[in-house]
């Protein structure tokens, strides 16, 4: 299995480590069947004249081989191993869609199905994928700003209906 590293905040590669990490690889591991190993396929590309051949992140992850089972097709992750500074952005952007996308449902259902509040919810994620770089304030406050969002910003107005 070849492995390559990334930089992205710290408490994204805390997160994808807690939840991804395959001991047998030593390096975080993506499901096939997920589109973010879709989108980290989509983004490897051959080794650059010149550019060292030791990668430098926080974030290891396995790179996919789409030539496992029976395809026969696919990049060869020997020789596409590499992801540029463009590539690390847009998987960092995706690794953030996923984190704030999984921290807001846990939250809304924890809530609302198993009535637990807001700040034991961001606790407990806090100590599931042992975050240490964001705190369960950090949750909670995202958490709310997202919930003013989406929430209607005017209150519709009532016509009253004159009396015939």
């Amino acid at each position: 299995m070849i492995t390559t590293k990334i930089q992205i905040e710290p408490y994204l590669a805390q997160w994808l480590t807690a939840k991804y990490y395959d001991g047998k690889v030593g390096a975080v591991r993506f499901p096939p069947h997920t589109d973010i190993y879709e989108k980290v396929y989509d983004v490897m590309t051959t080794r650059p004249a010149g550019v060292s051949p030791i990668d430098n992140g926080n974030l290891e992850f396995a790179l996919p081989d789409k030539r496992d089972g029976n395809f026969s097709f696919g990049k060869n992750p020997e020789r596409y191993n590499y992801i540029s500074a463009q590539g690390a952005r847009i998987l960092e952007k995706r690794f953030k869609a996923m984190f704030w996308a999984e921290i807001h449902e846990v939250m809304d259902e924890n809530k609302h199905l198993h009535g637990i509040d807001y700040q034991d919810t961001a606790y407990m994620l806090v100590r599931r994928y042992d975050l240490k770089d964001i705190s369960d304030e950090g949750l909670l406050k995202n958490y709310q700003r997202w919930k003013d969002k989406m929430r209607r910003k005017k209150k519709r107005d009532y016509v009253k209906r004159k009396k015939r």
